[in-house]
């Protein structure tokens, strides 16, 4: 059976970790610690709040960078906008709820990790060994320098993220498969398909739309008041935001056990690049030449958008005193000492539905007028298609190779997308995504044909031929029947997995801070 995705493209990958990896824990920076402390809400230092437990903004910070690092190191062209299109943030955050979820589970049902298997992963982490071999001073500075944890703290962590993998596989090991599921099973896999699609975005002819005179802004809002206070309610955090400021840092590292002459030369190196500053240094300059923090050096110590809660509050209180291109006198905290320059600083902001109406009413006729257009498009192509025009050659790619899709480039206008072969078993179109009305007209077709509309998926329409067909080959059962049963075992494990986190997060209380998202993933 050929794979339904690519194994080679973002677009799989991204599958892969918002779906799989989901059950997943892994080890070693990058991996998902957890606060200690409750919280009844979502405070503006934590990323989501599972029944009282904070998911604090650092730590996913942390593993969303390393998750877009990760996807680079596999030679993946991801940049932080194709990241956000595919949901790669949402998906490292709901990955972080549900291993919390699972601990907490895991902590009611009496499952804990022991000192030995604690010990079993620390030793085989490559990030706390030398030469070959785990090393207590490295793992120490490690914890100091990039979890910015105590080994008792991040101990604990491991060993809740551990109990997390036994209560998922306590779960999992319930998962039993009949010979009729694996009849089933093998019944879709052997369905299969090919289609070539384009899609009709309200994107592509928004530049087209003009804006609303006064008497049809006045109608509109008139006929859609829900919709504009839904829009209101749903990004209320970009009409209520706290004070921030755009900063960048200069950080020396102060160890937690400096003796006060280590501290006091630190600050004296502190107020020695303090004075060059004065003297017209680039910050930028000095903080790519001597600053301690791994983070932000490379880019010059930039931190981008900061809030006041996302500081130790001697830090928050000097650098949010200052104005725009000033910097801070040396700052001490549990990190070290601190230079900070503030680039820009917007003012806190409340704005009421009544003075931002107009404005999101203009969005909102704007982006219904583009997807009206869309699908007129749309359907005028699927009059073609069905007229015996292919769509390859009514929307070949606007570059000569791949349509924008597959360059993961943003689509200016409709293009033929060829896909590989999928099968009945599928959850997603190959390049496409959840299509769902998409998948259950291909293979209702028993050749290859035109799909007889233009389908709404998302916020656009697509129009689809189906160009191979396989209908499954019962003889070839006996000879796979093994391979079979070990796949629908695996779906099984997957599927009360599923079901028994959607419990967990029924019977509970999971908070989730959208700005977080957009602060972290640079939106």
């Amino acid at each position: 059976m050929n794979d339904s995705l690519e194994p080679r493209k973002v677009v799989s990958i991204l599958f892969i970790i918002a779906i799989a990896v989901v059950f997943t824990l892994s080890f070693g920076p990058g991996s998902s610690g957890f606060n200690r402390t409750g919280g009844g809400t979502t405070a503006p230092s934590a990323a989501a709040v599972v029944n009282g437990k904070e998911i604090p903004i650092l730590e996913f910070g942390r593993e969303y960078r390393n998750q877009i690092q990760y996807l680079r190191g596999q030679g993946q062209p991801v940049t932080e906008a194709v990241a956000r299109q595919f949901g790669l943030p949402q998906s490292v955050l709901e990955r972080m709820v549900n291993t919390e979820l699972l601990a907490q589970a895991a902590e009611r049902h009496g499952l804990r990790a022991s000192d030995e298997e604690v010990l079993e992963i620390l030793q085989k982490d490559p990030n706390f060994q030398k030469d070959g071999q785990f090393d207590y001073t490295t793992y120490s500075n490690v914890l100091r320098d990039y979890y910015r944890q105590t080994p008792a703290d991040y101990e604990e962590d491991l060993r809740r993220r551990l109990a997390a993998q036994k209560m998922l596989g306590v779960v999992q090991n319930g998962a039993v498969v009949s010979d009729d599921e694996v009849r089933t099973r093998f019944a879709k896999e052997g369905n299969q398909a090919r289609i070539v699609f384009a899609r009709f975005l309200p994107s592509m002819y928004a530049d087209k739309v003009p804006a609303p005179s006064a008497a049809d802004l006045k109608t509109f809002i008139q006929a859609n008041q829900k919709d504009i206070q839904d829009y209101y309610e749903a990004n209320r955090f970009v009409y209520q935001q706290p004070e921030r400021i755009r900063a960048r840092q200069i950080l020396l590292k102060v160890a937690p056990e400096a003796t006060p002459q280590q501290k006091a030369q630190a600050m004296e190196r502190a107020q020695a690049l303090r004075k060059e500053l004065e003297g017209g240094r680039d910050f930028a300059e000095v903080a790519r030449a001597s600053s301690e923090d791994p983070g932000t050096k490379p880019a010059g110590g930039d931190l981008g958008w900061v809030e006041r809660g996302n500081w130790e509050p001697a830090l928050a209180n000097a650098a949010f005193a200052l104005n725009a291109g000033e910097v801070t006198q040396p700052v001490e905290t549990k990190f070290g000492i601190h230079l900070v320059k503030v680039e820009e600083k917007k003012p806190a902001q409340d704005k009421k539905l009544e003075e931002v109406q107009n404005e999101i009413a203009t969005t909102l006729y704007k982006k219904q007028k583009a997807k009206d257009t869309a699908q007129a498009e749309a359907r005028k192509a699927l009059a073609g298609v069905r007229g015996g025009q292919a769509l390859t050659a009514l929307f070949p790619p606007e570059k000569e190779g791949q349509p924008a899709l597959l360059r993961f480039e943003t689509e200016t206008r409709p293009e033929a997308v060829q896909t590989d072969i999928f099968n009945a078993a599928s959850t997603n179109v190959p390049h496409l995504g959840p299509a769902p009305d998409v998948l259950t007209a291909v293979f209702a077709t028993k050749a290859p044909a035109a799909l007889d509309q233009a389908f709404p998926v998302g916020e656009g329409f697509v129009v689809a031929q189906v160009t191979e067909r396989q209908l499954p080959d019962d003889a070839k059962f006996t000879e796979k029947r093994a391979e079979l049963h070990r796949q629908a075992q695996k779906a099984k494990e997957y599927e009360v997995a599923d079901s028994f986190l959607k419990a967990l997060r029924k019977s509970g209380k999971v908070e989730t801070n959208p700005a977080v998202i957009d602060q972290i993933a640079g939106g």
